[in-house]
């Protein structure tokens, strides 16, 4: 009876150290939703941070492509961004057999930390994986790690060379004050003008910022029987027509939903602080998660979906603030203050840029037009992407009426004129039409 209980004994150990070995050579699974996570994650900084709207695109564009490259180095469906956007010469080749899904996850991670700023809460998030990988399959999540961390670093080099650092640098934008139809800081923070040289930014598709320079806004005028005039007026009397009830209350609820204001300024009394909430281009974002769910897209799919639409937002801004900064005109709340009542407040409070054209409108035409060449015509979906700041969900039956809904909320919101966001997206449309036409991402 000893002789078997020692024999158990010394048999112990050696199971235990099956287990490990075992437990440390199960091969690491990568799914959909740990790169949304991943994404989720950027998001949930990035507003924590405070990024503004043209920022924010740079710092989802640049990790998809890192992701984006991984696969495609592995996945025959899929074809390299190399030479198909400004200046990009392709990624270095695995030298060995790698998790292509891993090391696209870990470049995606490693290249968003170096974007944000709160790097200890992308570190936290990135060592609970690595903890986790390393424990399943110590080599595999090594070779993955090593190539990830190689690409991102690529795609880094490339990505600092885009002129952003440069505009770091430069004048902020001068107030003419003594010219009525250009755009002044609006209340309650009165803000600088906001990248006022994004356009220096190096495009991705686009041959130049200015290629789809839109037509420019109406004269400005004050002539009751001006254009101008005219449209100044239909955001005032739409604000005025506003209640909590009917159709008004419709127009309010659409407002608030597209509003992606990431600063919004509240002062109480003496005390004033900002409410944070996501940019346009992280709500477009979160609707390319939306559909890659409802349509159970895999992996590469997944991350193809959100890279092609990433692309087309960035260069979106790059066209909008090209156009912000040329045209520089004048908000409507600083009109409406001075000629028809001086308490007047806007729905949405206003950003602090120039008016023409509306960025909101281009993003969503920009995006939607993407996602519709990969999703379809008729793509019906709920938007629960602004559920977490206590707006409820939105259905669309398709991504274009979502654009256009988009686009009009800035009219009900007081921020902008009808041209603005006519022209806006349509500016958006031709941006996304030549990411659809140029980018030959698939097979």
């Amino acid at each position: 009876m000893k002789q078997k209980q020692y024999k158990f004994l010394f048999l112990i150990p050696f199971l235990v150290f099956s287990q490990a070995c075992k437990k440390n050579t199960e091969p690491i699974q990568v799914t959909t939703d740990n790169f949304h996570q991943s994404v989720d994650k950027v998001i949930e900084i990035m507003v924590h941070d405070i990024f503004s709207p043209p920022v924010a695109s740079r710092v989802f564009a640049y990790p998809n492509i890192a992701a984006y490259e991984i696969i495609a180095q592995n996945d025959s469906t899929y074809n390299s961004l190399s030479d198909q956007i400004q200046h990009f010469e392709g990624i270095p080749k695995a030298q060995k057999k790698v998790n292509y899904p891993l090391a696209a996850l870990i470049a995606h991670i490693d290249l968003s930390k170096e974007l944000i700023f709160s790097e200890q809460k992308m570190d936290e998030y990135r060592d609970s994986l690595y903890s986790v990988w390393n424990a399943k399959n110590e080599k595999e999540f090594e070779d993955a790690k090593e190539y990830g961390l190689k690409v991102s670093e690529y795609v880094s080099n490339w990505m600092n060379k885009d002129n952003y650092a440069q505009t770091r640098t430069m004048s902020k934008y001068v107030v003419d004050s003594d010219i009525e139809s250009r755009w002044q800081p609006t209340p309650p923070s009165y803000m600088d003008g906001l990248e006022p040289h994004w356009n220096k930014i190096r495009t991705f598709v686009l041959d130049s910022a200015a290629q789809f320079k839109p037509v420019p806004p109406p004269a400005f005028s004050m002539d009751k029987g001006s254009d101008f005039y005219k449209e100044l007026k239909e955001v005032y009397d739409i604000s005025l027509q506003l209640d909590e009830e009917g159709d008004s209350s419709k127009k309010i609820e659409i407002a608030q939903f597209w509003d992606c204001n990431p600063y919004v300024s509240v002062t109480r009394g003496h005390l004033m602080f900002a409410i944070k909430k996501i940019t346009p281009g992280a709500h477009w974002i979160g609707i390319v998660k939306i559909a890659t769910k409802k349509s159970q897209s895999d992996f590469n799919e997944t991350i193809y979906a959100y890279t092609k639409t990433s692309i087309a937002i960035a260069d979106a801004f790059i066209s909008c603030w090209d156009e912000k900064y040329r045209s520089n005109l004048v908000r409507p709340e600083t009109l409406i203050n001075k000629y028809f009542n001086d308490e007047w407040k806007p729905i949405l409070q206003t950003p602090p840029f120039p008016e023409y054209t509306s960025g909101h409108s281009v993003v969503s035409g920009a995006a939607s037009t993407v996602l519709t060449s990969i999703f379809g015509d008729d793509f019906n979906f709920k938007d629960d992407t602004e559920t977490p700041y206590g707006l409820p969900i939105r259905s669309f039956p398709s991504f274009k009426a979502a654009a256009d809904e988009a686009a009009i909320s800035r009219m009900y919101g007081g921020i902008h004129y009808r041209a603005a966001v006519e022209i806006g997206v349509g500016q958006g449309r031709k941006v996304g039409d030549l990411v659809v036409e140029n980018l030959k991402m698939m097979n």
